[in-house]
């Protein structure tokens, strides 16, 4: 290409032998380095840095992308245990505390005044907690709050606060078919993880802080994130949905869980 762009643009003249004799040179200075560039980017060192820039992160759960788009769910990396969250009393239950099991009441709309309103102020120390995580979701009955009601924010960022999401009383009324499976993990269960199986979209419907209803259609990692916080409001857990090979896989961690809680847990 740089040899008939050169040809190209040689002026007219009589002189043709002396046009060709300068678009030959043109081709072979643009040959020369064309040939010491890719020498240049062949040597082991360069070829090992490319491939490291074009290496893709591997998704890791502890909801372990969400690669950042799959990682933990619910977690944006490996999740933490933060211990005292300043700002709030709330703490992440671990399984198997009966708050993960216990029915969940739909919160009346006299609770629902706005900002500033109780329910408001339980929503903001969710947050604060699901941040201190490495989460990107978080329900009530998690931190021993048994009432529908559900924070996220599928960048898990605090920075990223205009993607904060608040569901109360939410429910689905329409989901797909077509489904497909994905690591999942749970900041209640640490340190595990295993393939879940979720719808692609869901329909939505729930209420906001000043109890007006919303509609809402969830696509991807982020209906992913709803269906897993949304299992939480049913008293339903994410180990309830692995395979009996996934379960096995984590059953010893499930036991030393068991163990540690002692007597009285919701198994």
């Amino acid at each position: 290409d740089d040899c008939l762009t050169a040809t190209h643009r040689m002026p007219s003249s009589n002189s043709y032998t002396n046009r060709m004799a300068s678009a030959i040179a043109l081709c072979a200075v643009a040959a020369s380095s064309r040939r010491a560039l890719v020498s240049a980017f062949s040597t082991p060192s360069m070829m090992a840095a490319a491939s490291t820039r074009t290496k893709r992160p591997s998704s890791s759960f502890s909801f372990p992308q969400m690669s950042l788009t799959s990682s933990r769910l619910f977690s944006t990396t490996e999740e933490v245990d933060p211990g005292v969250v300043e700002g709030t009393d709330l703490r992440v239950l671990k399984y198997p505390h009966p708050s993960l099991r216990a029915p969940n009441d739909e919160i009346a709309d006299e609770e629902l005044t706005g900002p500033g309103c109780e329910i408001s102020k339980i929503a903001k120390e969710m947050f604060l907690v699901m941040y201190a995580t490495n989460g990107v979701g978080l329900a009530a009955p998690q931190v021993g709050i048994n009432k529908r009601l559900m924070v996220y924010n599928e960048h898990g960022d605090p920075k990223k606060w205009m993607s904060e999401v608040i569901m109360i009383n939410p429910r689905i009324v329409e989901f797909s078919e077509a489904s497909d499976v994905e690591e999942e993990g749970c900041l209640s269960f640490p340190d595990m993880g295993g393939d879940v199986e979720r719808s692609k979209w869901i329909k939505v419907e729930a209420q906001n802080l000043k109890g007006k209803k919303i509609k809402k259609k969830f696509r991807g990692w982020e209906a992913r994130i709803f269906q897993h916080e949304y299992d939480h409001l049913d008293g339903k857990v994410y180990i309830d949905r692995l395979t009996e090979d996934g379960r096995k896989e984590i059953q010893p961690k499930l036991d030393e869980l068991i163990d540690t809680f002692g007597e009285g847990g919701a198994l």
